[in-house]
């Protein structure tokens, strides 16, 4: 697996929510809020990385604090020293690769549910090598990773009982309640009671972001914005400027995403 971490980066689609909703036993509301909440609803970066967050703690305990005096930075028994989300967690990743690859995959939280890697066993894979791999080709990927987690921890009771307090205790630990993880579940689930993402709409979003024009947001929500990206897209390709998103709109940005 190359350290670039670039894959497929596939956006969600709707077999791939069906299947996880299945393996959950909720709706697609309750499964929309836990990822608004996690990693605001998208599990890559811009550059079809995924997202991710360096825990220095973990790569500490993980390591048995061997490289705590030599590098605080990134192995530390004191959680914290995050610095900027985004690539810069890939700096971090990466200096900690270079101690203790294992150690240091297994000490960063993945995807759009944010799964820590020590936790490859229970989300169904042989060894974090798999899981990240499977991260890093699509977000149906990572979903059934997080779903998979989710009903071995038995948490996806709570969560089908809309307990948020319950879920965040065992998604987020004890201290959920210091970053109102469970408040914010709430305030998702009206709000995805409501109205649910369009998955045309949202993958059209991926995909031009991927391209580098700004769709407004990974929302699912097609807006001004998304549909002016979209038809300066089809200007510089070539295509039919058509304010539409169909099958055939997403055929066309996938073959020039991935060529």
């Amino acid at each position: 697996m190359a350290d670039s971490f670039i894959g497929t980066a596939f956006p969600l689609d709707g077999p791939g929510q069906q299947a996880v909703l299945e393996v959950l036993g909720v709706g697609a509301a309750e499964l929309w809020s836990v990822l608004s909440v996690e990693t605001k609803g998208f599990g890559y970066l811009n550059d079809r990385r995924p997202q991710i967050l360096y825990e220095r703690h973990i790569f500490s305990k993980r390591t048995n604090h061997k490289f705590d005096a030599s590098n605080p930075d990134i192995s530390n028994k004191e959680p914290g020293g995050y610095g900027a989300t985004g690539g810069h967690q890939y700096d971090r990743l990466q200096a900690a690769i270079g101690l203790n690859r294992t150690a240091a995959l297994e000490s960063a939280s993945w995807g759009i549910g944010q799964l820590m890697g020590f936790n490859c066993d229970q989300a169904g894979f042989q060894d974090v090598e798999s899981m990240v791999t499977a991260m890093m080709a699509s977000e149906s990927d990572q979903l059934m990773a997080m779903g998979r987690w989710i009903v071995k921890n038995n948490l996806h009771n709570p969560l089908a009982r809309h307990d948020w307090a319950g879920f965040a205790r065992g998604y987020n630990g004890a201290n959920f309640a210091i970053n109102q993880y469970d408040k914010k579940l709430a305030t998702a689930f009206s709000k995805y009671t409501a109205k649910l993402p369009n998955l045309i709409s949202r993958q059209a979003q991926v995909y031009l972001t991927y391209l580098g024009f700004n769709a407004g947001g990974i929302d699912g929500l097609a807006g001004p914005t998304t549909f002016k990206a979209l038809n300066a897209f089809q200007s510089a390709n070539g295509l039919p400027v058509l304010s539409e998103i169909s099958d055939a709109t997403i055929a066309s940005l996938k073959e020039v995403v991935y060529g």
